[in-house]
Order: C-alpha cells, then structure tokens, then sequence
C-alpha cells in the first residue's frame, strides 16, 4: 500500500513535475488545480501527506489550511505549503495557520522529496515502515510474508492489501466505503458487498486453531484490527 500524497497546485507544468518525482519516489499521487475543489475532495479522501500552494483559484491555500485544521478528520494531517512568499513575516503566518513545513519557490526538488520524506516519517511512520506490527502479526511490505505467533500465513494479494490497510490503524473502525477507496482505490468500481467476502477469507487465513479472531465486526460501522 503506498503513501498517498495530495498536491493541490494551479501551476499545471509544476503539478505535473511533482507527480512525476512524487510517484518516482513510491508514493500514490492526486493532484488538483483549485483550492475549493480540494476542499470538497479531502471530504471524501485524506491523504498521508498535502503539499498546498498558497495562492489558489476558488480557496486560497491559506485558508484551506485553516479550514483543514478546524475538521478533526483533518486536524493532525500533514501539510507542506508551497509559495512564493519569502518573507519572514509570510513564513510565520503560514505557519501560524497550521502548516507543518513551508518552501519557497522556486525550490530544490530533491529538497522538498527530503522534506516529504521527513515529514512522513514522523507523523505517519505505518505508512513508510517496511514491517508492520499489529499484537501477534507481523506483516512484511518488502516480502509480502505475513507472520502470527511465528507462523507463516499464506494470503492472497487482495488479502494481504486488506491487512496491511487495517494494520496501518489498529483499533479504527473502518466502512466498507473506507475500505474499497483505500484497498481497491476510488477509480475502479467494486461492490460493497466484495469487502465482506475478502474479510471473511481474511479472518479464515489469519485466525488460526486455538487463536482469538483479531477482526471485529462493528454491526451498521465496518470492521477494525484487534492488536
């Protein structure tokens, strides 16, 4: 499962060359031109990690932030805010508003995959750590090998991305919805009904003689990994 990295830029050459080095990097990318349309899109998705320019058709970039800061699904999100606004007074508002890192245009671009990765690594380290650890599985991204209690446990390719999703956040309770956008992706239609089923082969394979069922079923909610 790769990072997910949001760029909302209305420079489309620079959109385009951020999601080129982006993607170079390993990481999952949507970009968007408008900040009101940004807005509406990380309603329905949050991403790992937004880098925002400052001045944007429909929202300003300043402001998106605010509003982001004052939505709990989007409070602690990292954001990188891009702008030609060198100065100090400019950084501290930036800052101030709720980004977490400001960079000046124009900017190195190994410089700003740096900061990317920096930043992903301390507030989301689930998402770039090679080993996942979740109670008595281990889940290897690098050898795609699933361990309980030291026993290898063999999982197919939609079930091995299904726990790594749920391991990612042990203990949140995750909606069918949630679970397709983030397992099967937003762009390829799969019926709700499909995440039953792989659950169910899911806690078949994971769940072994004697061993207690880490998968919990929140009746009219979704589902949820117990460590």
């Amino acid at each position: 499962m790769l990072p997910k990295i949001t760029v909302v830029e209305d420079e489309e050459a620079l959109s385009v060359l951020l999601r080129y080095n982006l993607e170079a990097e390993g990481y999952k990318v949507d970009t968007v031109l408008r900040g009101d349309e940004a807005e509406i899109q990380l309603k329905e998705r949050v991403p790992d990690l937004l880098i925002l320019d400052w001045m944007l058709p429909g929202v300003s970039g300043i402001e998106l932030c605010r509003r982001l800061r004052a939505r709990p699904e989007t409070e602690r999100l990292p954001i990188i805010m891009l702008t030609a606004r060198a100065e100090e007074s400019e950084r501290i508002r930036g800052l101030a508003t709720g980004a977490d890192d400001y960079v000046v245009k124009p900017f190195s671009t190994p410089e700003l995959m740096a900061r990317v990765r920096a930043m992903l690594r301390r507030a989301k380290p689930e998402v770039i750590s090679s080993v996942l650890q979740s109670g008595d599985i281990t889940l290897d991204r690098e050898t795609h090998r699933v361990h309980r209690k030291g026993r290898e446990i063999r999982l197919g390719p939609t079930e091995f991305k299904l726990l790594e999703f749920l391991m990612s956040s042990p203990g949140r309770v995750y909606s069918r919805a949630q679970l397709l956008d983030g397992v099967w992706g937003h762009d390829i239609y799969v019926d709700e009904r499909t995440v039953d089923v792989h659950v169910g082969r899911l806690r078949k394979a994971i769940n072994l003689a004697n061993m207690r069922d880490v998968i919990r079923t929140v009746r009219g909610a979704g589902y949820a990994l117990e460590g």
